[in-house]
C-alpha cells in the first residue's frame, strides 16, 4: 500500500512539473518554446541595430494579449530563412510576418507556409514573384529615395558637383524602390549639369533617361551595391576615391542607401584630404547615425518610425487572428500579384530637426547622445 502511495505521489509531482513547464513556455514573446505559437516572425539579421529593436517591439506589442509569438533571425542566409519558416510552421503558427533577406528566394519558403493554411505578411521588404503573400506592411520606399535625393539637390553647390551613387542589395526589392525614387529627383539635376556622376559608368550612360526600367536600374545597382554591408560600402568607397580624378573630388554629394553604409562611406570620404566637404544621405535613424548627424559627420537620415510599422504589422496579424477585416491603403505589385498594402509615411531628419523628430517624440532619449 505504501509503495502504491509513493508511486502515486511521484506521478502527481511529475504532472505538476509538466503543467508548470507548459505555463512557463506559453508566455508572450517566448522564442524557444515548443508549444503552439500564434504569430511567427522572421527578421533578416541580428547584425543591424534596426532589427534587434524590431524584435523587442514585436514582443512588446503582444504583451497582455492572449496570443504568443516566436521571433527568429535569418542571419543573411536564405537557407536559414527557409529553415526558420519551417520551424515556425511546425510550431503551429496562424500568421507569418517575414522581412525577407532575399525577396525572391523567400518565395519558396512562404509558399510552404501558405500551403499550410498560414496567412503571410511581408514586412518592410516585399517578397517577389509569388502569390503566397497576403499582405505587405511597409514604408513608402520610393519616397525614402526621393527624400534622400531631394536633400542632395537642396544642398548642391554650384554646378558640376561630383555625385557618388551607392545602393542596397540587388536581392532586396526595396533597394530598387529606393533607387527609383532617388533617380526621379536626381536625373533632371544630372541632365542640367548640377551633378556629374563620379562612380558609375552605367548611370552615366543612362543620364538622359528620366525613367529607368528594372533591368537598367539593376545595371547601375550592380556597380554601386553595398549589399547593405558597412564593410562592403567602405571597400567600394575606397576603391572609388582611389580611382577618382581630381575633378571628382572637392565638394561632393553622396547618395548612401542606409545609415550603416552611410557611416562607413562618410568615414572614407572624411579621411581623403582632397575632399573639401561632403553631403551624405542615410535612412533608419540608427542611434549611431544620429550621433554622426549631431557631430556633422552624416548629413541626414530618413526616419522610418518602426514603432508605427510594427504596430501596423501586428495590427494586421491580430485582425486576422480575431477574424476582423484588414484595412489597407494601397497595393504593391510583386511581379505575380497586386499585394494589398499598408504604407507608413517617412520623415527627413537632419541637424536642424533631429531633436524635435527623434527626442521630443519619445523615440530616443536625449541622454542617448552627446552634444544634443
Amino acid at each position: 500500500m505504501k509503495k502504491g502511495l509513493k508511486a502515486l505521489s511521484v506521478l502527481m509531482i511529475l504532472a505538476l512539473v509538466t503543467v508548470l513547464a507548459a505555463a512557463c513556455g506559453s508566455k508572450n514573446g517566448d522564442s524557444g518554446s515548443s508549444s503552439k505559437v500564434s504569430i511567427g516572425i522572421v527578421l533578416p539579421t541580428k547584425s543591424e541595430e534596426r532589427w534587434i529593436q524590431d524584435e523587442q517591439r514585436f514582443k512588446d506589442a503582444l504583451k497582455g494579449s492572449k496570443y504568443t509569438t516566436s521571433v527568429l533571425f535569418s542571419e543573411g542566409s536564405s537557407a536559414k530563412e527557409a529553415e526558420n519558416v519551417e520551424t515556425l510552421i511546425n510550431k503551429g503558427i496562424k500568421v507569418l510576418i517575414i522581412c525577407p533577406f532575399d525577396g525572391t528566394a523567400a518565395g519558396a519558403a512562404v509558399k510552404k507556409a501558405k500551403d499550410a493554411g498560414i496567412t503571410v505578411i511581408s514586412y518592410d521588404r516585399l517578397i517577389m514573384n509569388t502569390d503566397a503573400v497576403d499582405y505587405y506592411v511597409t514604408f513608402d520606399s520610393k519616397t525614402v529615395g526621393a527624400k534622400q535625393a531631394q536633400y542632395l539637390v537642396d544642398h548642391a553647390k554650384g554646378s558640376g558637383q561630383p555625385l557618388y551613387l551607392y545602393a542596397g542589395a540587388a536581392t532586396d526589392n526595396n533597394a530598387f524602390q529606393f533607387f527609383e525614387g532617388s533617380w526621379e529627383v536626381l536625373q533632371p539635376k544630372i541632365a542640367d549639369g548640377t551633378f556629374k556622376i563620379a562612380n558609375s559608368s552605367e548611370a552615366q550612360a543612362l543620364a538622359s533617361k528620366a525613367t529607368l526600367t528594372h533591368e537598367e536600374e539593376a545595371k547601375i545597382i550592380g556597380q554601386v551595391t553595398t549589399l547593405w554591408d558597412p564593410n562592403e560600402a567602405k571597400n567600394k568607397a575606397q576603391t572609388h576615391l582611389t580611382a577618382a580624378a581630381a575633378d571628382m573630388k572637392g565638394d561632393v554629394a553622396i547618395l548612401a542607401p542606409n545609415d550603416g553604409t552611410s557611416r562607413s562611406i562618410a568615414d572614407v570620404f572624411a579621411a581623403d584630404s582632397a575632399i573639401k566637404s561632403y553631403v551624405i544621405t542615410g535612412q533608419d535613424a540608427d542611434k549611431s547615425s544620429i550621433q554622426y548627424i549631431i557631430d556633422g559627420k552624416q548629413s541626414m537620415t530618413v526616419f522610418k518610425d518602426v514603432r508605427t510599422l510594427v504596430k501596423d504589422a501586428m495590427g494586421v496579424a491580430l485582425n486576422i487572428l480575431d477574424g476582423k477585416t484588414v484595412e489597407t491603403n494601397g497595393v504593391s505589385n510583386n511581379g505575380n500579384k497586386d499585394v494589398p498594402s499598408k504604407q507608413t509615411d517617412v520623415i527627413s531628419v537632419d541637424k536642424d530637426n533631429v531633436k524635435e523628430k527623434l527626442v521630443d517624440s519619445g523615440y530616443y532619449q536625449a541622454s542617448d547622445f552627446k552634444g544634443l
